[in-house]
């Protein structure tokens, strides 16, 4: 049955990312804009975006199941930590990556130190720390206290990334989907929320199975230390 179930999870996620893909690339209208570049360019904010909430939700889980590991001390939200921010760092990666190739051809620069790309990076080496804790620290409770730790301050950076649009002048350029003005056109806002949906599946279904996949572990780790018990 579960396999069933994942089968048809995993046809309808197809479907989404190919009717995403038809309504960015076929459907959405063609901005104005100086030359073809820029407007090809500006498709990568169908990936752009998304990837950043995706990436802000998996730290926001990671946040969630550290503070509830620290007060129940139970296995199971560490390894939700440690899936969601596994998840997370690929979502961020892909901001990392897609910023650059939408930016290039506006701003002329692949890269600048502004507060939301700095924010970003930083945002992503902190969960990169936290694996880095998790694969070099011995297992045991020390490792799990640290790691909870880090996700729960790493999470600080998530508002500073959101908000550095808003705190400070940057080349990032203003939030457009919250903006009171109705700065992106209905085509765009179906497209754009679509898209979302359909990244937001992928995030649930990543996390379901890479969570599954360190219970295994977790359980075969166990086993291999009573055999060696015996």
């Amino acid at each position: 049955m579960k396999s069933i179930i994942d089968k048809a999870f995993l046809i309808v996620l197809l479907l989404a990312f190919l009717t995403s893909l038809y309504l960015i690339f076929n459907w959405v209208p063609q901005i104005k804009a100086s030359n073809s570049a820029e407007q090809i360019a500006q498709k990568i904010f169908y990936f752009h975006v998304p990837s950043a909430w995706l990436g802000f939700l998996a730290c926001f889980i990671v946040f969630v199941a550290s503070v509830v590991y620290l007060w129940t001390r139970k296995r199971q939200f560490e390894l939700i930590a440690v899936a969601s921010a596994e998840i997370g760092i690929l979502f961020i990666t892909l901001v990392l990556i897609t910023g650059p190739i939408w930016a290039k051809p506006v701003w002329g620069i692949w890269w600048t130190w502004d507060a939301r790309l700095t924010s970003s990076l930083i945002l992503w080496l902190i969960y990169v720390a936290f694996l880095m804790l998790r694969r070099y620290l011995p297992d045991g409770s020390k490792r799990a206290n640290l790691t909870a730790v880090v996700g729960i301050i790493g999470f600080i950076d998530v508002p500073i990334v959101y908000y550095s649009i808003r705190w400070w002048e940057t080349q990032h350029p203003k939030a457009v989907i919250a903006s009171s003005d109705g700065s992106l056109a209905a085509p765009m806002f179906f497209t754009f929320m679509f898209t979302l949906a359909t990244f937001t599946l992928l995030y649930v279904y990543l996390m379901k199975k890479r969570y599954q996949l360190l219970k295994l572990e977790d359980t075969l780790n166990k086993q291999f230390k009573e055999m060696e018990i015996l």
